[in-house]
């Protein structure tokens, strides 16, 4: 693949209809040889525990407070999770969540890593990307800022509420790139289920 620094951007404009707001999440899975996340914190997204700030109650009003202003991340650090943006309001025609990836500090345990888009509670407010405008999901060199890939969700997956974007595997003592984009009618739970252990969740 040739990149040691990965930059993961996920963009849509915000809804100005009179509907609800379509808030879109990027995750990642850390995965190992048993195709299964290791332990909780390598599943990396917006409810995450491990964060790169622990809770201080000093600074942080309330823990909702401390997860909108702190980032997940990966208990070996390779992974930091986006802020959580829940309405598409922080940028202007830019990336609203970023997820950043550094090659060189993968655990050696993990063999692979996979990177999901949810549109979050979709079936509930009857959601699905065809109606989000403007929404992309892009990979990137970090280093160089080279754009490697780019999804354009709103047109490539007009019916599906998921997306398996790609996923990052070593082979060979170096990491490979599969450009997946499979898309799916599910939440993330489905990819929970998939990837992560159920009882974490007892």
């Amino acid at each position: 693949m040739g990149l040691s620094k990965i930059g993961v951007g996920l963009g849509w404009d915000p809804n100005n209809s009179t509907g609800q707001e379509f808030d879109l999440d990027v995750s990642t899975f850390l995965i190992g040889e048993n195709k299964k996340c290791l332990k909780p914190s390598d599943f990396v997204f917006f409810q995450s525990e491990l964060r790169t700030e622990s809770f201080d109650a000093s600074k942080f009003s309330s823990r909702e407070q401390w997860l909108e202003n702190t980032r997940p991340m990966s208990t070996d650090g390779s992974v930091l999770g986006s802020f959580d943006d829940t309405s598409g309001n922080e940028s202007d025609g830019g990336d609203d969540e970023t997820v950043n990836i550094d090659l060189s500090r993968v655990s050696p345990q993990i063999t692979e890593i996979a990177l999901v888009v949810t549109i979050y509670d979709a079936k509930a407010r009857n959601q699905n990307f065809g109606q989000v405008r403007n929404s992309y999901i892009r990979i990137f060199d970090e280093v160089t800022g080279r754009e490697e890939l780019k999804y354009e969700l709103d047109e490539d997956y007009s019916v599906e509420t998921s997306i398996e974007v790609a996923r990052l595997y070593r082979k060979g003592g170096e990491w490979k790139f599969d450009a997946m984009g499979v898309g799916y009618n599910e939440e993330i739970d489905y990819f929970f289920e998939k990837y992560c252990d159920p009882s974490w969740l007892a």
